[in-house]
């Protein structure tokens, strides 16, 4: 079988399933094994972060053949009414059982959130970065082009990430705004731990002059992570699409 998956991460200590803390993997295994009486492993698409969202993320799971009767609609409304409130299952449809999101994958889409208002927003709290220095739209769009394309981004990723190349493609890294919120949609083959949020503090520490191009473009090429920007909070970010 085959999931999309939304849901806010605020009370979640990310995706994966780990020894401590809640995940939403667990979740939905534990959600499964109610529903059906017997336990589940589900395979996800992208491991997100603590306390990031998601709006499709990818899921896929055997059930075995007692169970290849169940019909999807059926079998999402009678998962749903098993979750918690801030995970639900967008859809569900038959998969080959060899289905892997996170292999058969071809790139994702990740969109972070910016409240740019000197006044706090409490209903975009749990889903925006509070940023009250102005943020000029031309500025943001100059910033972000400098990532589009393929680039060392060793530079932008987590310490302890450990893939071992990092060499990524971006196709395209757009932002939007609609009065004090502001959208950055990246678009890429894959990413590095913790590289959305660190190309999105980057992109405002240019913007407010904090950075300069030189070295960004600099640590694009030398892969410094000292020189690049903050790493922005996690609750801005929303896993969008994953790519097939």
């Amino acid at each position: 079988m085959r999931m999309v998956v939304e849901y806010d991460g605020t009370n979640y200590n990310g995706w994966q399933r780990q020894r401590q803390g809640t995940s939403v993997q667990a979740v939905i295994e534990e959600s499964l094994e109610k529903m059906l009486g017997t336990p589940i492993a589900v395979r996800g698409a992208g491991r997100t972060d603590a306390g990031v969202h998601a709006e499709g993320q990818v899921v896929a799971f055997d059930l075995g053949d007692a169970f290849d009767g169940v019909p999807p609609s059926g079998f999402r409304r009678g998962l749903n009414a098993h979750l918690p409130n801030d995970v639900a299952i967008v859809s569900v449809e038959q998969a080959p059982h060899e289905f892997s999101p996170r292999w058969a994958a071809r790139g994702k889409i990740y969109r972070y959130l910016i409240w740019n208002h000197e006044t706090r927003s409490p209903l975009h709290a749990r889903n925006a970065w509070h940023v009250v220095v102005p943020l000029d739209t031309h500025k943001l769009r100059a910033a972000a082009s400098l990532f589009v394309g393929e680039h060392d981004f060793s530079g932008f990723r987590a310490a302890d990430c450990e893939r071992r190349t990092t060499r990524r493609v971006l196709h395209r890294v757009d932002v939007s705004r609609s009065g004090a919120l502001i959208a950055i949609e990246v678009e890429g083959t894959a990413f590095l731990k913790n590289m959305v949020r660190i190309i999105v503090g980057t992109i405002v520490d240019l913007t407010r002059g904090q950075l300069t191009e030189e070295i960004v473009l600099d640590v694009l090429q030398n892969g410094d992570r000292r020189k690049a920007g903050v790493t922005a909070p996690a609750h801005g970010l929303t896993l969008v699409r994953v790519l097939f």
